[in-house]
């Protein structure tokens, strides 16, 4: 499988038991959702690996404490200290409303209640403490913020998000 076909789930940060157990720091809102898991895909290197869970649980707040098939040892949950994990795409949950998955915004448009379109979604960069739309209008690229206040709705259909953006942010970069 590709790693474009997945999404990234966590990675495993620390060993649990001499037995191989490990946990892992789950990158979800609801990190429960994942203790029925029966495998995961695990990066090693630059492939993805199936590995095979005989016990998933919650373990305090975002982590699971993962018992793989294949490891079994302490030796073992070292080569896979700080391994990414991921599933395919077609397990996500299903969203609905104004709610959604960075990767399926992509190509939408961004619709401004005062301007229209104000561009195409080209990223979402989520490396900052505020998460923005970045976003390309001819020449021009557009930050705009990812935000329950300017996201008015989601509209999957005809591929767009509406927004109402603050005064003044859109004619930083269109004007």
């Amino acid at each position: 499988m590709r790693k474009e076909d997945c999404f990234y789930l966590g990675k495993v940060v620390s060993k649990y038991s001499f037995k191989g157990e490990v946990l892992a720091k789950i990158d979800a809102d609801e990190p429960h959702l994942y203790e029925s898991m029966e495998s995961v895909l695990v990066l090693l290197g630059n492939n993805l690996v199936p590995f095979f869970i005989d016990r998933c649980r919650l373990h305090k707040s975002a982590l699971l404490r993962i018992d793989f098939e294949e490891v079994k040892d302490e030796s073992a949950a070292d080569r896979i200290l700080g391994a990414e994990l991921y599933l395919p795409l077609t397990l996500l949950p299903k969203l609905s409303g104004n709610k959604f998955y960075y990767h399926e915004v992509i190509g939408f448009t961004l619709i401004d209640a005062t301007h229209g379109d104000i561009g195409v979604i080209e990223s979402v960069n989520d490396s900052a403490s505020q998460v923005l739309f970045e976003a390309k209008k001819g020449e021009k690229e557009l930050l705009i913020p990812v935000t329950d206040d300017i996201i008015t709705k989601v509209d999957r259909k005809s591929k767009a998000i509406h927004v109402k953006t603050p005064d003044g942010l859109v004619e930083l970069y269109l004007d």
